[in-house]
């Protein structure tokens, strides 16, 4: 029997869970798998029980850990330093050990410094997520998305076989990527905008028309502010994980917002003309993206619901045309002709 221990049983850990029993029952295979889980708070341990994401859960992480085949730590990054101790004290010979934290250099470098050279460890970040609860939990959750893989050095090419076999087991598309490279794409597009979107958050709710202003919020406020409720413990470690990419995109996020402000108290009408191109602009690159295809006729993201009726290679075209169509025609003097004839 083949053993996979969670250490974590959030969101991700209780949906990689449901996700290896799902696949179990599935396949016949449930007798060939045990899932194990752990977790400090008790409420996730007995919710995790009760929606079956484990096959057992246990109070000592020691206990947790051995005989495991595959360690799967998804707790937050603060946590991953202690984990790794225990691993290296507990876990047996031969052990994988993956984890699913949203910044990889910093987890890569305790990896090298508290995991001995008999476990074999391979960085993981799933981009996938919804809530930060385990009600949330889905053995779907990873269906199509894609997870980026970090081997550490060390790792053996079968330690590197076994993540990769538990991210396609999960519907997941795996992705190597280098950690510094994975940590400065993360920050901004994940990180920044938690930020930002806290930002926005912050500057309402503080202000005295608050209570009158919240009533009128809509979709727009909705979805901009959707990520502040976010876990705080979680980003406050991905700050402390990734400060330098962090901190470089913000300065970039800034820096635009600064040029828009500009253009916005000018007020003339070539401060306005050149904020519709900006605004153009930008609205052309998020078309562009939603409208990717992973295959032919299968989206890369999330986004048919916001692609109305029409279809990829129609919003494609519309993107095209419109870039035609938006530009300046001639203006026409008094006498007919245009500002460039004579």
């Amino acid at each position: 029997m083949q053993r996979v221990t969670i250490v974590g049983l959030g969101l991700i850990g209780a949906s990689i869970g449901l996700g290896l029993r799902k696949w179990a029952n599935e396949q016949g295979q449930r007798g060939a798998l045990e899932v194990v889980g752990f977790d400090i708070e008790l409420l996730h341990q007995n919710e995790a029980k009760r929606i079956k994401a484990v096959d057992r859960t246990t109070w000592s992480l020691a206990e947790a850990l051995r005989e495991a085949d595959l360690i799967v730590v998804a707790t937050p990054p603060s946590a991953v330093p202690e984990v790794f101790d225990a691993i290296a004290d507990y876990a047996p010979d031969g052990a994988v050990v993956t984890d699913t934290c949203s910044t990889k250099a910093a987890v890569l470098a305790w990896a090298a410094e508290r995991l001995p050279q008999r476990v074999h460890f391979v960085g993981g970040h799933p981009m996938a997520g919804k809530t930060q609860s385990i009600e949330g939990a889905d053995a779907d959750l990873f269906r199509g998305a894609v997870w980026v893989v970090t081997p550490s050095l060390t790792a053996s090419r079968e330690a590197i076989e076994t993540v990769l076999g538990l991210v396609h087991l999960l519907g997941a598309e795996p992705r190597f990527l280098d950690p510094a490279e994975h940590d400065s794409y993360v920050a901004a597009i994940s990180h920044v905008p938690f930020l930002l979107s806290v930002a926005l958050m912050r500057v309402t709710s503080r202000d005295a028309a608050w209570r009158e202003m919240g009533q009128l919020a809509a979709g727009g406020f909705r979805d901009a502010t959707r990520l502040a409720a976010g876990s705080p413990r979680m980003y406050r470690d991905i700050c402390a994980t990734n400060a330098e990419a962090i901190v470089r995109w913000l300065d970039a996020a800034i820096a635009e917002l600064q040029d828009l402000r500009t253009l916005v108290a000018e007020g003339s009408d070539a401060a306005l003309e050149r904020l519709q191109e900006i605004f153009e602009q930008a609205r052309d690159a998020r078309l562009e993206w939603a409208t990717q295809e992973r295959r032919p006729g299968e989206l890369a993201h999330d986004t048919a619901g916001e692609l109305s009726q029409l279809s990829v290679g129609q919003h494609l075209q519309q993107l095209f045309l419109g870039g035609l169509m938006g530009r300046r025609r001639p203006r026409l003097r008094d006498d007919g002709k245009s500002s460039g004839e004579r």
